[in-house]
């Protein structure tokens, strides 16, 4: 993503997913945004007023220049039923308007190698497989051989078509929305979460290390820490995996730390250095960071039995005490 808006229900307020979403927008890079108090109709101009005060007091402390964000107030459903202009439709174009003006069109990676992650697969009929997502970087062009590669899989293709908002196009920039037809790939091999690139950009990787920072129970995290081999839900591109933790040199992550850590994919995925990622422990978010290294690969079966190995020793121990 390359902007947002983020969008309060007047009648609500700041609500503890709207501190959630700020967090993973400021994860994931977003320095600006564009802020909608929404059902301005259903509240008086005191409540609207409290509203954005404590928005603008939420985004300064989350990192955004609350001072400055546009905040615009109006109601959806005045301007999806054509009613009451002044706080429909107006409102809305005011909106577009402050997204054009105030976020910054950022600077794309077109010198790079191309690599797209994929959101989605589909068979279009007489034509054949499609995927779909966002190019990350470079520029793609029809005719392009190309390697689709994650989960523990790495194919060879050649990209013979690519479509963008219904339009058959010859080439794709870094930034751009599309679909690739793809020959030499079953739809039964590919799935969300794989990366479409260049033949020899990324290998299939299964260890990292990262820096992660575990959010404080008042910015959503837990409130127990993290203990070495936990596993945990990792999302990077489009991608979410089961991982286990590994913690060098320490015994456990608090929340509100910033460490070094080491994460063991369960299927060999396409990641590099500089990716960032969000961490999930099934209920929520409770951190965030960024790939510094690509480890080894290691034989996930035999990790997986020597993990098993050591807990049934431990147990066996902990009877023997008990």
């Amino acid at each position: 993503m390359d902007g947002c808006i983020l969008v309060v229900a007047a009648t609500d307020g700041t609500m503890p997913q709207t501190r959630e979403h700020l967090i993973l927008a400021k994860q994931i890079g977003i320095k600006k945004l564009v802020v909608f108090i929404n059902k301005a109709d259903a509240v008086d101009a005191e409540m609207i007023e409290l509203v954005e005060m404590e928005i603008r007091e939420l985004l300064t402390e989350l990192g955004f220049d609350g001072e400055n964000t546009p905040i615009v107030t109006g109601s959806a459903l005045n301007a999806l039923n054509a009613e009451n202009p002044t706080l429909g439709k107006e409102k809305v174009m005011e909106l577009l308007g402050h997204v054009d003006d105030y976020i910054e069109m950022p600077v794309r990676d077109l010198d790079k190698d191309f690599s797209m992650p994929v959101e989605g697969v589909m068979v279009v009929t007489g034509r054949g497989v499609v995927v779909t997502g966002k190019l990350d970087q470079g520029r793609i062009k029809k005719g392009d051989e190309c390697e689709i590669v994650g989960y523990d899989k790495k194919l060879k293709a050649q990209i013979t078509g690519i479509e963008m908002f219904r339009q058959m196009l010859d080439h794709g920039e870094a930034g751009d929305q599309m679909g690739c037809l793809v020959k030499g790939a079953k739809k039964t091999d590919l799935r969300k979460g794989m990366v479409l690139s260049k033949p020899g950009l990324y290998g299939l990787n299964n260890k990292i290390e990262a820096q992660l920072y575990l959010l404080k129970p008042e910015e959503g995290g837990r409130t127990k820490p993290l203990l070495p081999f936990q596993q945990t839900v990792l999302f990077n591109k489009s991608f979410s995996i089961s991982t286990h933790l590994e913690i060098p040199d320490r015994d456990m992550i608090m929340p509100g730390e910033d460490t070094k850590a080491v994460f063991v994919f369960f299927h060999g995925m396409a990641v590099g250095v500089g990716d960032r990622f969000t961490l999930r422990d099934g209920r929520a978010t409770v951190g965030y960071g960024v790939i510094t290294n690509i480890l080894p690969n290691i034989d996930i079966k035999q990790y997986e039995a020597d993990r098993k190995a050591v807990k049934k020793a431990e147990k066996k121990a902990k009877d023997a005490e008990g």
